[in-house]
């Protein structure tokens, strides 16, 4: 019988998305894959001046997001990825393009990179979206204190969250679950990570069920 290989967590800035990442890493036993954020060179430069640095943070992102990918396919264990690639491109680089903080000559570029990696990219088994309003992703943000995100403006979230939306709605490569963490807190409250566990089981066990 195939295998689970790869699970991948989307969602906003301060969704939840690592905390989830970890839970269920812990809860089945999965590898992890974080996104770059601690040692990454461009993301506090970003913050302070988007329109300089949204080119160059972009690239990062989507090489570092490659290589994790890569390296889940050749993982023997499942793994669990803090966001995949296609947020990258479909979301991110999409908003500062069209929010006027990339220029066209870039975006174009970033496009072309993209379609270039297209080829060895293979999407998740299964995609959880979790789906915030913006003050849950306020609070979140301000509980992890991180102090190149103060900067970070409310209407770039509305945006951000435009964009996933709509990326959602035409997602078609493979299984998703759509969650909404508004009123869950599955770091502190087992029944809201059981609720969440429920629903991967479900869909593990219709991934496979006829094969």
């Amino acid at each position: 019988m195939q295998k689970l290989k790869h699970v991948a967590v989307a969602g906003n800035i301060g969704a939840g998305k690592t905390t989830l990442a970890k839970k269920l890493s812990h809860h089945y036993g999965w590898k992890t894959e974080f996104e770059a954020v601690e040692n990454n060179p461009y993301l506090e430069d970003f913050y302070a001046d988007m329109k300089q640095w949204s080119f160059h943070l972009q690239v990062y992102f989507l090489n570092s997001r490659l290589n994790q990918v890569k390296r889940i396919r050749k993982e023997e264990h499942t793994v669990v990825q803090d966001r995949s690639i296609y947020e990258d491109c479909f979301v991110f680089a999409k908003n500062l393009y069209e929010s006027g903080n990339m220029t066209e000559r870039d975006y174009e570029n970033y496009l072309a990179l993209f379609k270039s990696m297209s080829p060895v990219i293979t999407p998740p088994d299964l995609l959880i979206y979790l789906r915030a309003d913006i003050p849950k992703l306020v609070g979140q943000i301000e509980k992890r204190g991180r102090n190149y995100e103060e900067s970070i403006r409310i209407d770039y979230l509305k945006t951000l969250n435009q964009h996933y939306e709509e990326w959602i709605k035409n997602y078609d490569l493979g299984k998703l679950i759509i969650i909404d963490v508004n009123q869950l807190d599955y770091l502190n409250n087992v029944e809201d990570f059981a609720l969440i566990v429920s629903k991967i089981d479900t869909e593990i066990n219709g991934l496979f069920s006829n094969q």
